[in-house]
């Protein structure tokens, strides 16, 4: 179920009052019905899937915790990643690899054909793992005691607002909210949900979406437009992703609180940034935080030769990448993103000892206007189809920049109007995301009018049609 449809219109104004008349001892089971229901209304089949993983997990949680003995405990540790990573391996990534493989054989002449099979990914299949896998590895590491309720596990990991696409929630932080279900929750808890949730759909539907119809048109066939037009298609992207990811997250984050939880924070500004480093600071929290707890931090971290600290974070972003995507471009992604921080934290270190540098204030602006620039770029990847696509979005570019491109307008496709409003959409959301507003817009009768406004400029403006997430497809 889409949070921008129809159902989900219906599904969670119905679930939030069920819940507020139900008593408090029944909430939890209401929550887990109703977030079952949100996964079939996707494809009822797949949810056999994630009740199965489920359940694995969850005895071994049980029985890692019950052993004192520490080989026993690791080796029902790998059986329970070896069963999730195999899972995630047999849907996500068995294609590309079989693919790849197909081709190597065929290039070197070995007569040899790996099995071609083609599975539907199960939506949000990525971020439940991961959740799943965190909180095993805490039971094993003795920092969280193992569930013995079997629904209330589900339900952590199965919780509706935040099952497909997030944030990758702690064992630690979320079951122990969703045990405790009582009224939690005032007038002013629900206006912020609500602002919350507002906020989520204009970003998703008025900016998001409406910055897709240009982005879509020059990346299907960039060919066909100018450097002007694809390097503007390229920074709408970054926009795009950013106002998707997030809308789905301020959506989310809003829907629980409206039901007494708080989720983790997953997006702070990242574009104001003014290093690669702050932005994965600031950007898809929930997952750069897993990955430095679950990877980075067990290879060493930076408490080894610096070598190997370098290697130690280029390796956790590569790997980052493929997690987003089974293809080489969400690889070559995440390289570049770890290159960006090898190279940074390089460069930062010699200009320390060379020129003993101290930062001005005034430096700040150049380096998130700079950072930006490294994103986007990287952005390239991630948003092309392919390697080829890749490239000659990259070559549009360059052509721009020596000017062997003509200056066609940019509009090509897309059209004034649609391109003033994508704009202006973009200059409100800033102006809505700034600390000052966010201040000015605490009390109730500013926090309704902002409701309101926001509501009303998302039904006018709104790109309707229940047009997907980004990051569902991961």
């Amino acid at each position: 179920m889409l949070f921008n449809s129809l159902q989900f219109i219906i599904f969670f104004p119905l679930t939030l009052l069920l819940f507020y008349l139900l008593p408090v001892r029944f909430r939890w089971i209401l929550l887990l019905i109703a977030s079952l229901w949100f996964y079939m209304a996707w494809k009822t089949e797949y949810i056999l899937l994630l009740l199965s993983v489920c359940l694995v997990n969850y005895v071994c949680a049980l029985a890692i915790e019950r052993s004192e003995s520490i080989p026993v405990r690791k080796r029902i540790l790998w059986l329970a990643m070896l069963f999730d990573l195999g899972t995630l391996f047999l849907f996500k990534y068995y294609g590309f690899v079989s693919d790849n493989l197909n081709a190597l054989f065929s290039f070197t002449g070995f007569d040899c054909h790996a099995p071609v099979m083609r599975l539907l990914l199960p939506m949000g299949i990525s971020f439940y793992t991961f959740q799943i896998m965190g909180y095993v590895i805490d039971v094993y590491r003795k920092q969280l005691g193992a569930e013995r309720n079997f629904g209330f596990f589900t339900l952590f990991v199965t919780f509706f607002p935040q099952l497909v696409a997030g944030p990758i929630e702690r064992a630690g932080n979320l079951i122990a909210q969703l045990k405790d279900l009582r009224n939690k929750v005032d007038a002013k808890t629900l206006t912020a949900g609500s602002i919350l949730m507002a906020m989520g759909f204009f970003k998703k539907l008025v900016v998001a979406d409406r910055l897709c119809l240009y982005v879509d048109k020059v990346y299907l066939f960039p060919d066909g437009f100018e450097g002007i037009q694809v390097l503007l298609a390229t920074v709408f992207f970054a926009i795009q992703i950013y106002c998707d990811f997030s809308g789905y997250t301020d959506i989310a984050i809003g829907c629980a609180m409206m039901l007494g939880v708080h989720l983790m924070d997953n997006f702070r500004s990242p574009y104001m940034s003014a290093s690669v480093s702050e932005f994965w600071s600031r950007w898809h929290i929930s997952l750069s935080t897993w990955f430095r707890d679950y990877l980075y931090i067990p290879l060493g971290g930076n408490r080894v030769v610096k070598w190997r600290w370098y290697y130690n974070l280029y390796i956790t972003f590569v790997i980052s990448g493929f997690w987003h995507g089974a293809n080489w471009t969400f690889i070559v992604w995440g390289a570049l993103h770890g290159t960006y921080l090898v190279v940074g934290l390089m460069l930062s270190e010699w200009f320390k000892r060379k020129f003993n540098m101290i930062e001005s204030g005034w430096m700040r602006p150049l380096k998130v206007f700079f950072t930006f620039i490294l994103v986007c770029f990287a952005w390239i990847f991630f948003r092309a189809d392919s390697m080829q696509s890749a490239s000659i979005v990259i070559a549009k570019i360059g052509e721009f920049f020596t000017g062997n491109s003509a200056f066609d307008p940019v509009i090509k496709g897309f059209g004034v109007f649609s391109l003033a409003l994508a704009v202006g959409s973009i200059i409100l959301l800033f102006g809505l995301e700034s600390e000052n507003f966010r201040k000015a817009s605490k009390g109730i009768i500013s926090s309704t009018i902002l409701i309101t406004f926001l509501v009303a400029i998302t039904l006018c403006f709104g790109v309707m049609g229940s047009k997907s997430f980004i990051y569902f497809q991961f």
